[in-house]
């Protein structure tokens, strides 16, 4: 995905907080997207959790749930070479990058959890527990 800037009319029609976050990618045009975009859909027994890891191969990617959160996390590596054909390197490129989220649920049962990872998506099946083990009532003194 490029760069693309925001049009404005004029200074005072910007967010300053758009100056800022575009910064970097206006220094860093080939600067790669570091975030995961995700959905969450919930069913009566299940959550399902599907998020976008497009040129992560599936050996990068971690997946925990601990104390109520799932937290996933993918490294990526980029390496671009062009040589001449003296076989002399002219132009050399790395990217290093680690996307991470977290995600807070209150009541998955653990040893049900599954995942699949097809096509640049990954797919979490989060099974749900009864609600009834994890609510207490508080009395008021």
């Amino acid at each position: 995905m490029a760069y693309e800037p925001r049009p404005s009319n004029s200074l005072f029609d910007m967010n300053p907080s758009d100056i800022f976050r575009d910064f970097g990618r206006q220094l860093f045009p080939q600067m790669p997207e570091s975030t995961m975009k995700s959905d969450i859909r919930e069913y009566d027994s299940t959550y399902v959790l599907e998020a976008e890891l497009p040129g992560i191969e599936k050996e990068n990617i971690s997946i925990e749930y601990t104390n109520g959160v799932l937290s996933i996390s993918a490294d990526q590596s980029t390496e671009n070479e062009l040589k001449s054909d003296l076989g002399r390197v002219i132009h050399r490129e790395r990217s290093y990058s680690t996307i991470k989220r977290q995600f807070t649920f209150d009541n998955i049962r653990e040893e049900g959890i599954t995942a699949d990872f097809n096509n640049g998506v990954l797919k979490i099946t989060l099974p749900k527990t009864s609600r009834d083990n994890y609510s207490k009532r508080i009395e008021i003194n």
